[in-house]
C-alpha cells in the first residue's frame, strides 16, 4: 500500500516542480545582472565556435611587416610581436579558455559528486576517510595545487585541465556531502527506505536530483575560477603551448612590451575580465533563481 503512495507522491510533485522552474526562469529574466552575465557568456561562446568565420586571418600567421601595429582597419585589435592579428588569436584563444573552464569543472563534478554522495549517504568510516582527505586538499590553496599538479603532469592544455579539475574536486565533495546530509532526512527518502528500495536507487532517484541546484550554481562560479587558473598556467608555460593561442600565453608575451604595445596586454586581459565577470553574474543569477526559499 505504501509503494503506490510513493509513486503517486512523485507524480503529484511534477506539476509543482514545473511551476517552480517557471518561477525560477522568470526570476532569472527579471535579474538584469544575471541577464548581462548570460549575454557575455553567450557572446564569448559564439566567438569561440564561430572563430573561423568571424576572424580575418589564421591565428598562427606571422607578418614581419606588421610587427606590433596599433589597432587599425586592417587589424582591429592590433598585432603582436610577430605580426599576428590579436583579434584572431583572441577569438581562437577563447576556445582554449572556455574549453578549459567547462572540461575542468566537468572533471571536478564527475569525481567529486560521487564521493560526496557516498560520504553523505553512508556516513561512518567512509565519510570520515573521504572528509579527512578532502580537508587535506582544501588546506592547499587552489591555484598552488593546480600549478603543482600541472607541473607534475607536464605542460599541455589537456594536463592543465586535469590539474584544475582535480584541484576543484574537493569543493564539490564538500558541497555534495553537506547537501546529502540535509536531504537524506526528508520524509520522501525515509519513505523510500521503508518500502525497501535499494540504496543505489534512492541515491540516484531521490537524493541526487534534490542536490543538483546548488551544484549547478557552484559549477557556474567554478568555471570562472577555472578560466583564471588556465590563464595563469598558460602564463607560466604550463597550459596551452605556443604557438597555439591562449589568453594567458598572450599576456606572457605582452608583458615584455607594456610600454611599446599596450594593446597586446589590454585586450587579452579585458577578455579574461569580461568572461569571468559573465560567469560570476550568471552564477549569482542562477543562485537566486534556484533558491527554494524564495517564491
Amino acid at each position: 500500500m505504501t509503494a503506490p503512495a510513493v509513486v503517486q507522491g512523485g507524480l503529484a510533485t511534477e506539476a509543482p516542480a514545473r511551476k517552480r522552474r517557471s518561477r525560477g526562469l522568470q526570476k532569472f529574466l527579471r535579474n538584469r545582472s544575471a541577464v548581462v552575465g548570460a549575454v557575455l557568456v553567450l557572446a564569448f561562446v559564439l566567438l569561440a565556435i564561430l572563430a573561423p568565420l568571424v576572424t580575418p586571418q589564421d591565428p598562427l600567421q606571422t607578418s614581419f611587416t606588421a610587427i606590433r601595429k596599433a589597432p587599425s582597419a586592417a587589424h582591429w585589435l592590433g598585432t603582436d610581436d610577430l605580426g599576428r592579428d590579436i583579434y584572431t588569436r583572441l577569438a581562437y584563444g577563447a576556445r582554449a579558455s572556455l574549453m578549459a573552464g567547462v572540461i575542468s569543472v566537468a572533471i571536478a563534478l564527475a569525481v567529486g559528486v560521487p564521493f560526496g554522495l557516498i560520504a553523505g549517504y553512508y556516513g561512518g568510516l567512509v565519510d570520515g576517510a573521504i572528509s579527512r582527505a578532502t580537508e587535506a586538499m582544501l588546506a592547499i590553496p587552489f591555484l598552488i595545487l593546480a600549478i603543482a599538479l600541472a607541473a607534475f603532469l607536464g605542460p599541455s592544455l589537456s594536463n592543465a585541465m586535469i590539474a584544475i579539475g582535480l584541484s576543484a574536486m574537493p569543493i564539490f565533495i564538500r558541497l555534495t556531502r553537506g547537501q546529502v546530509l540535509s536531504v537524506k532526512t526528508e520524509d520522501y527518502v525515509e519513505g523510500a527506505h521503508s518500502i525497501g528500495l535499494p540504496h543505489r536507487w534512492i541515491i540516484i532517484r531521490y537524493i541526487l536530483p534534490n542536490v543538483l541546484p546548488p551544484l549547478i550554481v557552484q559549477a557556474t562560479l567554478t568555471i570562472a575560477t577555472a578560466i583564471i587558473a588556465e590563464a595563469s598556467l598558460s602564463f607560466l608555460g604550463l597550459g596551452q603551448q605556443p604557438p597555439s593561442p591562449s589568453w594567458g600565453s598572450m599576456l606572457n608575451t605582452a608583458k615584455n612590451f607594456m610600454s611599446q604595445a599596450p594593446w597586446m596586454s589590454v585586450f587579452p586581459g579585458g577578455a579574461i575580465f569580461l568572461v569571468v565577470l559573465g560567469f560570476n553574474l550568471l552564477g549569482d543569477g542562477l543562485r537566486d533563481a534556484l533558491d527554494p526559499r524564495e517564491s
